[in-house]
């Protein structure tokens, strides 16, 4: 899925598709770094680019965009943007991408990416090679003995990490934001790209095993159970993330988890230490401070923007979790800048 078509709608693509993988590109402040093919997995004899099979790991790095959508299968991938939000729907699935958190989606996960921003927005992307993500863990869980016997395997079992919003962390954000911000002037340095890749990979690993303790935390006999549970509710939560400003109730995020309604609220409670409608407060809470700060909408249409459907309601709720009004927060908000352009 290329990145060059802004503004207008893409045919469906089966892969990701780059028409060329080398050299590295810069072009209209969009930016494709690819690496040569991973020997993790043979290259195809089929005229596929070596992006498109996932025999190549790169990067798309863009700015300046406004509008985009497009349909594709990739690599498993890291995305991440700024300046706005991004919307993938993957399956049952709705999630939004902003500067808060990055996505994670599995190799051959088919989605469609839609952008309708008023400013102009920035991405970061990172798809892996074929293989990348099961050669570094053996890495980090195989002795030393048997690395040096035998170094390379095509016999790993597979990943599959868990596709969700993730927040930005301690561990995985700093890297990403450094590689973010040195790649334009590293581009042509592929050993250096390779080392910050296995950097990346081993914090995505890393979270990816502290992620296992909290599926255990699932009341659940078999791990299994406990494992797709977990993603039902992360899906149905980051449905919720991505749709707080329009109305949803719980048989729509129960559907969404594909769990009868009381089965999602006792789980949902059990895993988020909250209830969905208290997580969609929270969410339209936190969106209306950004509005009143940031914006010159009147208080009755940040309201409505953040998805309350009563003026009343929101004022109550707003003063209940701020201590203070609407409006009070607004004119302190305006007087703090005043006094610091002084």
């Amino acid at each position: 899925m290329s990145l060059s078509n802004i503004g207008e709608k893409s045919k469906p693509e089966k892969y990701i598709n780059l028409k060329t993988a080398f050299p590295n590109r810069v072009k209209n402040n969009r930016m494709i770094v690819t690496l040569k093919t991973n020997s993790v997995r043979p290259s195809p004899d089929n005229g596929t680019p070596a992006e498109a099979s996932g025999n190549a790991s790169f990067i798309l790095h863009e700015k300046g965009y406004r509008r985009y959508h497009a349909e594709g299968t990739g690599a498993l991938s890291i995305k991440s943007f700024y300046n706005g939000r991004a919307f993938y729907e993957v399956g049952r699935g709705r999630f939004a991408v902003d500067d808060n958190s990055y996505l994670i989606l599995n190799q051959g996960q088919p989605y469609s990416i839609t952008i309708d921003s008023a400013s102009p927005m920035e991405s970061f992307c990172i798809f892996f090679a074929g293989g990348f993500a099961e050669e570094v863990h053996r890495s980090l869980n195989t002795n030393t003995a048997r690395l040096v016997d035998a170094p390379q395997t095509s016999a790993a079992p597979a990943i599959n990490f868990f596709e969700k919003i993730y927040p930005h962390d301690d561990i995985l954000s700093p890297t990403l934001r450094n590689f973010r911000a040195a790649l334009a002037q590293r581009k042509d340095e592929p050993g250096w790209i390779q080392e910050q890749l296995h950097k990346i990979m081993q914090r995505l690993l890393c979270i990816h095993r502290q992620i296992y303790k909290e599926v255990e935390a699932l009341h659940a006999v078999r791990a299994a159970t406990r494992e797709e549970l977990y993603r039902r509710l992360h899906r149905a939560k980051d449905y919720a993330h991505a749709m707080f400003d329009q109305p949803i109730t719980l048989d729509e995020m129960a559907q969404i988890a594909c769990l009868s309604p009381n089965h999602f609220l006792r789980t949902f409670r059990q895993i988020f230490r909250q209830s969905p409608h208290q997580y969609l407060t929270a969410l339209r809470l936190e969106r209306a401070q950004k509005l009143l700060a940031g914006t010159a909408l009147s208080v009755t249409e940040v309201c409505y923007a953040v998805g309350f459907a009563s003026l009343g309601s929101f004022s109550w709720l707003f003063r209940r979790r701020f201590g203070i009004s609407p409006e009070a927060y607004r004119q302190r908000k305006m007087q703090k800048v005043a006094s610091q352009e002084r």
